[in-house]
């Protein structure tokens, strides 16, 4: 269970940057890549398989305030996301707004990981 829920973590890694890489390459003019989208998605559904092997886990002690909290932030990241991408793919221009907010959002929701014990 312990090397499961490892290699979920590790794909959850990739999703994160997968989502802050683009943002941070592209925030000179800023947009949503369809890779952004990817990463929501592949953070989203790691995260839940995560959520689900917790009870499993040995010494685990799961905080589900905070791992509500960052279930929400990510739902509006890949809502984001999945609006800018669209907009990207269609040619039409994405706000400023909305690829910071893709980027932003998946960023407050890698310090609520890290910061928050």
């Amino acid at each position: 269970m312990t090397i499961l829920y490892s290699i979920l973590v590790f794909l959850h890694v990739i999703g994160a940057a997968m989502i802050v890489g683009y943002w941070i390459a592209t925030m000179r003019e800023p947009t949503v890549h369809p890779r952004q989208r990817d990463g929501a998605f592949l953070q989203l559904l790691t995260g839940i398989a995560m959520m689900g092997l917790l009870p499993f886990m040995p010494d685990a002690d799961p905080n589900y305030a905070k791992l509500g909290i960052k279930f929400v932030i990510a739902i509006v990241v890949a809502v984001l996301a999945v609006i800018g991408a669209r907009k990207a793919k269609n040619g039409q221009p994405v706000s400023t707004g909305l690829a910071h907010g893709v980027g932003g959002l998946a960023l407050v929701n890698i310090a609520l990981a890290t910061l928050w014990q």
